[in-house]
């Protein structure tokens, strides 16, 4: 399995697109939100991938930075269906109210053929707390983040010789969820910025995490393997020295920091 990062931003970043992600094993594929655009299409033609691959897409909250662009796929893979240029369904998990929101965008916005499509060629699947899907024969849990801003719901997944991936979204990791970070081979996590910016960019504020905040939940939970992504752009060209620099003081695992349409094998 392969992880390949189409965007590392944050939602004001313009110097690299919006963070969101595929998960890609033997040519099928997973897509992690859609960053905040069109924009979702050149990213998956810079890595070679052309858009109709995609069949399915988790959607970690609402926020236009990484809702808008899955909207965009929803719309195309809608008129490509009815033009009989779209092979296969497309199913979309997500939590109530990112379910809700894009059925009120294809109502408001796509044609009633489009909307006739819903639970015939697109399934919008509204997940719970602590439930297990079958996504590409994959076992994938989704859980509850206790986000202090939008509903958000991150994921495990479950792949081979029973190694697991964490994503926890794009907030800090809460202890309520702490099982999911208990022998995973990976975790995905956001920093916002390094420890040493703080008073800049002010990420607590936000609910967000540092670079070193990250790397001492890594660290506490002996993962074997930290992403760090959605990120501010500040010194982009030197990011990865930067992060890696401040992190690897406290992770003793494997620290990456990836550019956009960076592939990580996993």
């Amino acid at each position: 399995m392969k992880l390949i990062m189409l965007g590392t931003g944050n939602a004001s970043a313009t110097e690299c697109y919006n963070s969101c992600f595929l998960l890609s094993d033997k040519n099928k594929h997973i897509l992690v939100d859609g960053g905040g655009g069109s924009n979702i299409f050149n990213q998956l033609k810079k890595v070679g991938l052309d858009w109709k691959s995609i069949h399915n897409i988790i959607v970690t909250h609402k926020h236009m930075d990484h809702l808008i662009g899955v909207l965009w796929i929803v719309r195309m893979v809608c008129q490509h269906i009815n033009r009989d240029e779209y092979d296969g369904n497309l199913y979309v998990y997500s939590h109530e109210e990112v379910i809700f929101l894009i059925k009120d965008f294809m109502k408001k916005f796509l044609e009633k053929r489009d909307n006739d499509l819903l639970d015939e060629r697109l399934f919008l699947i509204e997940v719970k707390n602590n439930e297990t899907y079958q996504i590409l024969e994959k076992k994938v849990i989704f859980f509850d983040i206790y986000s202090k801003k939008a509903k958000q719901y991150g994921f495990q997944i479950e792949y081979e010789n029973n190694s697991k991936l964490t994503c926890c979204g794009d907030e800090p990791f809460n202890i309520l969820n702490k099982q999911y970070l208990e022998n995973v081979e990976w975790l995905i996590h956001e920093a916002f910025c390094l420890k040493s910016e703080e008073a800049l960019f002010k990420p607590y504020e936000k609910n967000h995490s540092t670079v070193v905040d990250a790397c001492i939940i890594a660290e506490k939970f002996k993962v074997k393997n930290l992403v760090l992504y959605h990120t501010v752009d500040k010194n982009i060209e030197n990011r990865k020295e930067l992060y890696i620099s401040e992190g690897e003081k406290i992770f003793k695992g494997n620290l990456y920091v990836p550019y956009d349409l960076e592939i990580i094998p996993i």
